[in-house]
């Protein structure tokens, strides 16, 4: 079955998904669906808590439903450097149980990996969770499969630091003895990719007595790409699909959609069949600001057992054929965050570290977020930082903060965030002349700047709202005190392209992140209290 196939299966169209499914910093979407219900867990990176699963009914509208990993005990994150964290969560579902297993990257600069993996589980999607079980550290990647005859295998990419080798060394099969709680017998390497190299990310399926296996290859940037192997038995050999890859962005600069790869698979009750992958949309040609995302296309399979893009060719589309499913609708994310309810909303995050009384109150002052001033945004151990993902290149943010510092070594405010090398923050700080001011610092790969010189003063005491608006590239600040009817703009129009993942050339993993901060560095643990947070999807 090839095109003219193709064509005629496309006869018969659900309703349109429009592509990226999830926008803004979601990427290496692992896929699963139990009965009627879809679900697709995300990497979160050095961001708490950990790992990020969504739900659908109907595959087109989905919802955040939370995160598994939420404690100390199963992700401690503190010191792990920038895109170190969370790789690749693997979700999967047997016999009432759900299996989630992940990768927690402490260290991944130069020749070593040190890469640890884990499984946890449980009973229902929405947790508790369970402590996690120690797998390897032989690579990253992992990902667990439940045959059909009880046994369960982890697959991951095997990772050879040795001079003169290839690093990516190919794709290790292992089989999990879950009563005993580890890996037992023998490793063995089972793929080792195609030309495109770097083969990672490894998902096994089992169709019509066939051992499929489906991994991400060429990197995770522009040369990305997903492809499919089959074999007769489970530890192989494993027959490359000669049509390869399925799934590419590479060669094609006018896609909307690059960087396609790391894909995973599900089958709808129906019996149409879908492909869940990374993807990125660049800004000039180049710049993810958003970060990874993750999208869906539809594929089909041929007569001869392989798998298709159901539109054809190997290029993602941004409109895909929907399923023959009801669509279902999803609650819209409210444009603001007044910091009513006892806990925080679900899409705010922390850095390394999960959020706790100590740094971050709802209670403390009620009706606002108090943050308590701890590390400088350079900080990969105990930032006071709580922030968002930005999922629209058009979006305006806003926040009203009452802080009243006396020394430079206390801020706080607006953040636009990248990682500890890449930021930008509008703050309240103190000058030792003009007293409480305005300044904005700019961090460009780890190069601090002040745009202010001087910094603005402003009145000495109350509350002060501060916006920002992002208009695809560019930012700017804004701000208003007590007495002021309208807004008044701060500083230059600044560039957002550095915080993306293409602005180096070292590899980067994350997006950009908008939220609030504090820092204290006098020891006093100056708070500064947050009255709510806006943010405004824009020109959609």
């Amino acid at each position: 079955m090839e095109r003219n196939q193709i064509k005629e299966e496309r006869m018969m169209m659900g309703t349109p998904i429009q592509n990226p499914i999830l926008p803004g910093f979601h990427p290496d979407p692992s896929i699963l669906r139990v009965g009627e219900d879809y679900y697709i867990a995300t990497s979160t990176f050095e961001w708490f808590p950990g790992v990020r699963i969504h739900h659908s009914k109907d595959l087109k509208n989905w919802s955040f439903i939370g995160s598994p990993l939420t404690r100390t005990s199963q992700l401690d994150m503190r010191g792990n450097m920038n895109s170190g964290g969370v790789w690749a969560p693997a979700l999967s579902w047997h016999d009432g149980t759900f299996y989630l297993i992940y990768t927690d990257v402490k260290q991944w600069h130069g020749a070593y990996k040190d890469a640890h993996n884990y499984l946890v589980t449980s009973e229902s999607i929405m947790g508790p969770w369970s402590d996690p079980v120690y797998l390897n550290s032989s690579g990253f990647d992992p990902s667990l499969f439940h045959d059909d005859d009880g046994r369960k295998w982890l697959v991951n990419m095997f990772w050879d630091y040795r001079s003169g080798n290839h690093s990516f060394a190919g794709i290790v099969l292992q089989e999990f003895n879950e009563k005993e709680g580890r890996l037992t017998g023998l490793i063995k390497n089972i793929y080792r990719g195609t030309d495109i190299r770097l083969t990672e990310g490894p998902h096994l399926y089992k169709k019509d007595g066939w051992y499929y296996l489906l991994v991400a290859e060429g990197g995770t940037r522009y040369d990305h790409a997903a492809t499919v192997a089959r074999s007769r038995e489970i530890e192989g050999p494993y027959e490359t699909d000669p049509y390869y890859p399925l799934l590419t962005s590479r060669g094609n600069d006018e896609l909307s959609l690059q960087k396609a790869g790391h894909a995973s698979l599900v089958e709808t009750q129906n019996g149409e069949w879908y492909l869940a992958h990374l993807c990125g949309r660049p800004l000039r040609g180049k710049y993810c600001t958003l970060g990874r995302e993750t999208a869906l296309q539809k594929v089909l399979w041929t007569d001869d057992g392989w798998l298709r893009l159901a539109h054809g060719g190997h290029f993602p589309e941004e409109i895909v054929e929907g399923p023959e499913l009801p669509e279902s609708s999803v609650a819209q994310e409210p444009v603001r965050d007044d910091f009513e309810e006892p806990d925080l909303r679900v899409e705010w995050n922390s850095l390394r570290v999960p959020v706790d009384e100590s740094w971050c109150s709802l209670t403390d002052a009620p009706g606002s977020l108090r943050l308590y001033g701890r590390e400088s945004l350079a900080s990969v151990h105990r930032q006071s930082l709580i922030a968002r993902r930005q999922t629209s290149f058009q979006c305006a943010f806003s926040t009203c903060v009452d802080f009243e510092p006396d020394t430079f070594q206390q801020k706080a405010g607006l953040v636009v965030y990248y990682d500890t090398e890449d930021h930008v923050y509008l703050h309240i700080t103190h000058h030792e002349e003009k007293g409480r001011v305005l300044q904005i610092l700019r961090t460009v790969n780890g190069q601090y700047e002040e745009l202010l010189l001087p910094p603005l003063r402003i009145a000495q005491a109350g509350a002060v709202e501060l916006k920002g608006a992002i208009d695809f590239d560019t930012l700017l600040f804004y701000f208003r005190e007590e007495s002021d009817q309208e807004w008044k703009q701060i500083g230059p129009r600044l560039s957002t392209l550095h915080m993306s993942d293409d602005a180096l050339e070292k590899v980067r993993f994350t997006g950009t992140f908008i939220g609030m901060a504090c820092q204290d560095y006098s020891g006093s643990r100056q708070s500064a209290d947050f009255d709510f947070f806006d943010y405004d999807i824009q020109g959609q």
